[in-house]
């Protein structure tokens, strides 16, 4: 097949790679990213006020990272606001305490007390007691969908025999290219030059170029077209001078949607961008939405839309559940992770509604199939009389011609090495021929 990359077998190497990289990406969030993004969103909605920073001081202690601590003035003057020094008991007062290290806690060390893995937060506007967040619960979600993420943009960029996303979207630009060729019964040939990149269709041979689409001219003519008094030939629109990209991407394209359907025209567009894909492995979301448009969207659409909603069911019992008493506010833990879980649901189906074809209005599509009916027709009309012609040749005026041909054949095997009268040969030439134009 002409375009794109060499198809290649999706198999066991593409997902294992696939798969290593997410659970790799995924620990790495959960140990860097994760602290880093819950202390960058907490602090500055928490930390003390520049009111509050009069009476108190405020340390960040980095040598236990990602924790901060309230102090006493005096405290922050010898500390300064960036300590060296790990959190001890003796440099904080217990107002504010911002532990996003996961380390175990010990209040007669510490001054507070806090299981190993935990994330451990206590300001006034919180209320009394500290919130403590177990990260695994929590943000195991948001993890695996950052690494699904990255999985997605280094597999893209990685050749399709080892890259799982790029063997997809090959695959994909092979399998949409047969489905225009069975939905418009144009050649090989013609639907690579439809798909070609611009850049690519100019180096194209032009006489090539033009039989291509004085062929796609004349079979994408409507019966508008056909009752109307002026016929635009193919002659009429093209010359020497022509831009063949401008003509096709204009010309073609809208005769294509006009005759056959708008969709098979998106199809031939999604096509073109994803061949650029191929060539350029950086324009990931051309690539993209090929497959997003002519697969993912067709085939898991509804699974999607199940899961998200499966999401929600889950986020209602949890919030329920928290109404109930029976999750404290002090470890939302699980309310935040199906907040997380919904929202990761949600944006994916919302990209896939992205990349969603809107359904073209019912009086058009059946308008074109009436056309491509009435078309179809009409070659099966033409077809009939070239049978009926051919048969009446047969049986009319070629009748004689026939009678020779069989009855020299017959005589040349029926009278080789015996005399035998040739009246037999003959008889039986005149028999084919009665019994082929239904004579008795």
């Amino acid at each position: 097949m002409a375009g794109g990359n060499k198809h290649a077998k999706i198999g066991f190497v593409q997902y294992f790679l696939a798969l290593v990289m997410i659970i790799g990406v995924a620990v790495v969030a959960q140990k860097i990213i994760v602290p880093w993004g819950a202390s960058s969103f907490v602090l500055p909605l928490f930390e003390p006020t520049g009111d509050e920073r009069e009476k108190i001081g405020f340390v960040e202690f980095q040598a236990d990272q990602y924790v901060w601590g309230s102090t006493s003035l005096e405290v922050q003057e010898e500390l300064g606001n960036e300590s060296a020094k790990g959190i001890e008991k003796e440099y904080i007062n217990g107002e504010f305490i911002f532990d996003f290290s996961g380390q175990a806690r010990e209040t007669k060390v510490h001054g507070y007390s806090n299981v190993a893995g935990n994330y451990y937060i206590k300001a006034p506007k919180l209320g009394e007691s500290a919130i403590i967040i177990e990260p695994l619960i929590a943000f195991s979600i948001l993890s695996f969908v950052i690494g699904f993420i990255v999985m997605v943009i280094v597999t893209i960029l990685l050749p399709p025999a080892i890259g799982l996303m790029s063997a997809l979207f090959s695959e994909q630009i092979h399998h949409v290219q047969t489905n225009i060729r069975l939905q418009t019964g144009f050649s090989n040939e013609i639907v690579d030059i439809l798909t070609l990149p611009g850049k690519k269709l100019e180096q194209v041979d032009r006489e090539r170029i033009e039989n291509a689409f004085r062929v796609i001219w004349s079979r994408s003519v409507t019966e508008a077209e056909k009752g109307s008094d002026y016929k635009v030939s193919f002659d009429d629109v093209w010359d020497d001078d022509t831009d063949v990209v401008f003509f096709r991407d204009n010309a073609i394209y809208q005769r294509i949607k006009e005759f056959f359907s708008e969709f098979v025209e998106v199809e031939i567009n999604n096509t073109k961008e994803a061949r650029i894909w191929t060539k350029n492995k950086f324009q990931i979301f051309k690539g993209l939405k090929l497959y997003m448009a002519q697969h993912f969207s067709h085939h898991y659409s509804n699974k999607v839309t199940g899961l998200a909603y499966a999401g929600a069911a889950f986020l209602i019992i949890a919030v329920g559940i928290r109404g109930l008493k029976f999750i404290p506010a002090a470890k939302p833990s699980i309310i935040m992770g199906a907040i997380l879980l919904e929202f990761s649901l949600l944006s994916l189906m919302a990209v896939t509604l992205l990349y969603t074809q809107e359904e073209e209005r019912t009086d058009k599509m059946l308008k074109r199939m009436e056309d491509s009916n009435r078309s179809q027709l009409e070659a099966l009309k033409g077809q009939s009389h070239d049978i009926n012609t051919l048969a009446n040749a047969l049986v009319g005026q070629s009748s004689d011609i026939i009678k020779a041909k069989v009855e020299n054949t017959i005589s040349e095997y029926l009278t080789s090495g015996k005399e035998v009268n040739s009246q037999i040969a003959s008889a039986i030439a005149d028999k084919i021929v009665f019994d082929v134009s239904g004579k008795k």
